[in-house]
């Protein structure tokens, strides 16, 4: 899951920082506070540490919540085996281990973080910088959301075109009784079966989830450090609150969308067959309709306490993790471009 981060251009006022800061929680005043703000800092961090910044993010975020994301794909599935059958997140992953194995949760992280590393940086690195450019153009005295939405929608278009791919493999590799042991395998048995095409089959409905999801997750969080965190400080603890709170709102509103997603990556074999589909189930409309014949409105909450659980911690760790990478290279360059 790819994060926006407005407050990254946002400066205090003059007077403000002349006086030694704002005195909000980790705001702290000047250097001699010894916490500096984010927003004291240069804006104009590098594409390097942006880039470097947002691959720290995804990786970590998808790798830490990775077991709970092979839990929230199968208690997607519509026709699952009776053997895969799960109340709770923390009861299916006890289960999964006791009966498939300690490593069976972590099956496909590798692809995973092959992709969410490249993914997140390009991401980053694309949505500051288009970021800056509309605001320039739209609102050159300061911070415009409709520069920031463009910029945010601009970045998804490039995030999940290389993410897209891994989740493919990554949810038919997470599945029960799957006969995917490696993603190098599963890779060339979709490429063989289903071609090219069958990797970019759910791109459309990736973006129409994911598009809607930043838009919430965004216009949350930005409400959010408003009440928490006003002046911008450096506070850590309000980007993973505020960041936790907006993952786990935009999680539950988006669940329909990521059900449809999960069945067009999967292509549920039980699920295609009482549903009528021959061959390769595809689009969005057919993925909506398949999944209201076999399990009706119901159907499209599928897995969504285990959605929840897992965007909430992860947006949390991608927030403070992507901040504070942010944070401190740009201070050490700034510190070293001083010395010299």
């Amino acid at each position: 899951m790819a994060l926006r981060s407005p407050a990254a251009g946002r400066r205090m006022d003059a007077d403000s920082r002349e006086g030694g800061g704002g005195s909000g929680p980790g705001g702290g005043g000047g250097k001699d506070a010894g916490a500096e703000d984010y927003e004291n800092l240069p804006t104009n961090a590098s594409l390097s540490t942006h880039m470097t910044a947002g691959a720290m993010a995804g990786i970590l975020e998808h790798s830490v919540m990775y077991p709970v994301d092979c839990v929230k794909t199968r208690m997607q599935s519509l026709h699952p085996d009776p053997k895969a059958r799960y109340t709770s997140v923390f009861g299916a992953l006890k289960k999964i281990i006791r009966t498939e194995g300690f490593w069976r949760p972590l099956r496909g992280l590798n692809v995973m973080v092959m992709g969410a590393g490249p993914a997140h940086a390009m991401y980053f690195g694309c949505y500051e910088n288009m970021k800056r450019t509309f605001n320039e153009v739209l609102n050159r005295r300061g911070n415009s959301h409709l520069a920031n939405g463009i910029a945010g929608s601009m970045a998804t278009l490039l995030h999940d075109a290389v993410m897209n791919p891994a989740e493919v493999v990554k949810q038919r590799m997470q599945m029960y009784n799957s006969p995917h042991h490696s993603a190098l395998r599963c890779i060339r048995a979709v490429w063989r079966k289903e071609g090219l095409g069958a990797f970019y089959r759910s791109y459309t409905t990736q973006l129409t989830m994911n598009i809607p999801f930043q838009s919430i997750h965004f216009i949350t969080y930005e409400f959010l450090q408003e009440q928490m965190n006003p002046l911008r400080g450096y506070n850590p603890q309000s980007h993973i609150l505020a960041g936790g709170l907006a993952g786990a709102i935009a999680a539950a509103a988006t669940t329909p969308l990521d059900v449809c997603k999960t069945l067009l990556n999967t292509q549920e074999n039980m699920a295609l067959s009482l549903a009528n589909v021959s061959g390769h189930l595809s689009g969005m409309a057919n993925a909506f309709r398949t999944v209201y014949q076999l399990s009706g409105v119901a159907g499209y909450f599928k897995g969504i306490q285990a959605r929840i659980i897992y965007q909430m911690p992860s947006t949390a760790i991608s927030w403070s993790v992507y901040e504070f990478f942010k944070y401190f290279l740009t201070k050490h360059r700034t510190e070293k471009t001083t010395l010299y």
